[in-house]
């Protein structure tokens, strides 16, 4: 295959002829840079790309032509001169566009090919001149690694050799330009052990979207590929590979791993302190605690699940309310052991004792309706009342609602307080009788005749109408 390489220096240095910063608004403006086709195929014939550079000042550009340079990767390059499309030349023209052809030789290399143009100057009658600097063009497709180039394929193949993907994170001795350096950091380290999945997602950094990290293993009794995430099934040397599958545009990319897989993880036993219970006098007061090992170093610190009643921090507890405190522990995963239980540790914050005084008739008959419950607490703390006699009595407020016969059976209930326990006393009454009916009367009238009707729902005779 043909290799065409041309060495050209460009000077791209701005010139001037007054002293100072250039002011931006008298810089030549590249309006666009342009060319087609913007994606070729070298091993069918020659292919001719049209290059075209329009650039503005209001002055006038003083250029007859500007060099446009191709190069890829490998500082392989074409070169031509492209020139103003005006004839004649009008040096006062304010926007000037220069265009040319450049031949792609066939059999040139696959590739990406990145187009840069020399500098554009202003006329100089003006009383100053600025040059615009090498000329690039700006992004033309999303191809990530391709964004602004010319594409030169070879069969179809762009064979485009990009970093489609870059880790792993865990190797310390490489420095990898992470995008998302929070995620893909030195702490995020592969768990080496038996019953472990490795997930490259987690370790490699993708480039290219459209592609999906795979997995292969030439290590199959330590290791198992599932084609994207490799499993860690005995102790061993793991030999794997992460790798992004050749495309039209991109060539195969792999980085092969050799890990050494050691025995499953554990889940630890944690050993926790026992706590004597306390009392509601010592309310606002800090107990010490004993802390427990963490199987990873250090200590554990509790985690408080009953902040109404207590708050944990560090080695102390503040006791702010009777009842049951509860902490709890628990030690998280790491490359050695996996997440311990969680242990809890409850204790109880005993309150003052209270008192419920609650008495009501044994028998009582239905036909009265009601009975005014009364039950007081020592505390002197309000009281509630319930009932589990459903269909037999009711309770609103303070009220007993007497239904039907039947033993009714009635709980006065005092909740209690950060300081005070809860009490209840429960008393019964044996309801006898039937419930009264209460009779009303209507007027039926049917014609000239009216009828009067008595009864607990009475309704008119038929033929008669509710008299209004």
């Amino acid at each position: 295959m043909r290799v065409h390489k041309i060495v050209i220096v460009l000077l791209l240095v701005a010139s001037t002829f007054q002293t100072g910063v250039a002011n931006a608004t008298l810089i030549p403006v590249v309006k666009s840079f342009k060319f087609s086709p913007s994606d070729v195929e070298s091993m069918r014939s020659e292919t001719k790309v049209i290059i075209e550079i329009v650039a503005y000042h209001p002055v006038g550009i003083e250029n007859t032509s500007v060099q446009v340079q191709l190069t890829n990767s490998k500082n392989n390059s074409l070169a031509v001169q492209i020139f103003r499309s005006e004839t004649p030349y009008n040096y006062a023209l304010s926007e000037v566009t220069f265009k040319g052809e450049l031949i792609i030789p066939r059999e040139l290399e696959s590739g990406v090919y990145e187009f840069s143009a020399s500098s554009i100057r202003n006329l100089s009658s003006a009383g100053y001149q600025y040059e615009t600097g090498k000329i690039t063009p700006s992004k033309i497709r999303s191809l990530v690694g391709g964004e602004t180039g010319l594409l030169v394929r070879n069969n179809g193949f762009l064979n485009l050799a990009y970093e489609t993907f870059i880790g792993p994170s865990y190797d310390l001795l490489k420095s990898f330009d992470f995008t998302d350096k929070n995620t893909f950091n030195s702490f995020n380290t592969a768990i080496l052990r038996v019953g472990e999945v490795f997930d490259p997602s987690k370790y490699f950094e993708n480039k290219v979207p459209a592609l999906t990290l795979k997995t292969s293993t030439q290590s199959p009794t330590i290791c198992s590929s599932s084609g994207t995430a490799i499993t860690f099934l005995a102790e061993g040397n793991c030999a794997f590979s992460v790798f992004t599958e050749g495309t039209n545009d991109y060539v195969t990319k792999i980085i092969n791993q050799n890990l050494a897989i050691k025995s499953k993880r554990i889940k630890p036993q944690v050993i926790v302190p026992i706590i004597p219970d306390q009392k509601v006098i010592d309310l606002g007061k800090s107990i010490q605690i004993n802390l427990p090992l963490s199987p990873t170093g250090g200590i554990l610190s509790p985690l408080g699940s009953t902040p109404d009643t207590c708050i944990a921090s560090a080695f102390f507890i503040k006791l702010v309310g009777g009842g049951k405190c509860t902490i709890s522990f628990q030690s998280k995963e790491s490359s050695d052991f996996l997440t311990s239980d969680l242990y809890e540790v409850s204790f109880e914050i005993s309150r003052n004792p209270q008192i419920i005084s609650f008495s009501i008739l044994s028998t009582a008959n239905v036909s009265s309706k009601s009975l005014a419950l009364n039950a007081t607490a020592s505390s002197g703390a309000a009281i509630t009342y319930s009932t589990t006699s459903t269909g037999v009595c009711s309770i609103t407020g303070s009220t007993l609602n007497l239904l039907t016969g039947g033993n009714c059976s009635v709980t006065a209930t005092q909740a209690g307080t950060s300081t005070l326990a809860p009490a209840s006393a429960t008393a019964t009454v044996l309801l006898t009788g039937a419930v009264v009916a209460n009779k009303k009367s209507i007027s039926c009238v049917k014609g000239k005749s009216t009828k009067k009707v008595s009864g607990t729902n009475p309704k008119c005779p038929k033929g008669y109408k509710l008299k209004k």
